[in-house]
């Protein structure tokens, strides 16, 4: 399996067709997923595995599964799309850990890996991160990566919860 990233504690690798059952156990854990629409569906899932691969094939870069070094569990999904937010196409860093590994850094560990990894890409100028308003944890990793709060707004793609966004030029 490709490793796009070692860390100190992590491995951020691509998804591959075999991660279903893993992804799965996470994105449809409704504490995990709880700032989220809702959990994922098992169709969910497989469509978001897809929706990487074709994105490491068009841009050289998606979201990774995160893996502990030691154990290989995998614990956490974190990179980096292309997407609209808030109406402009942005490169977006998102982050997912597993609620039964939070509040171990795992999540600041794994962003800042995938902030390095966008600063490598010279046509990547610009990183933003966005999250409910409520999300705390999020915020502190997004702050802690040194992003700036750049306003809120209603996110339709999410219950219409008000969200926060954060920048960062990179």
């Amino acid at each position: 399996m490709p490793v796009a990233i070692e860390t100190a504690r992590l491995l951020l690798r691509e998804y591959q067709p075999g991660d279903h059952a893993a992804l799965h156990t996470l994105l449809s854990d409704p504490v995990t997923m709880q700032f989220w629409p809702a959990p994922f569906t098992p169709a969910q899932t497989e469509a978001w595995i897809e929706r990487q691969l074709a994105s490491y094939a068009a841009h050289g870069f998606g979201r990774w599964a995160v893996c502990k070094r030691e154990t290989g569990v995998h614990i956490g999904d974190v990179g980096l799309m292309r997407t609209q937010v808030n109406g402009r196409d942005e490169i977006d860093l998102g982050y997912i850990i597993h609620a039964p590994f939070w509040r171990q850094g795992y999540a600041l560990e794994a962003a800042r890996a995938a902030l390095t990894f966008a600063r490598a890409h010279p046509a990547i100028a610009r990183v933003v991160a966005n999250m409910p308003h409520n999300h705390h944890g999020s915020r502190r990793v997004a702050e802690a990566l040194g992003m700036g709060y750049a306003g809120d707004f209603i996110n339709a793609r999410n219950r219409h919860t008000r969200t926060l966004l954060y920048v960062i030029e990179v």
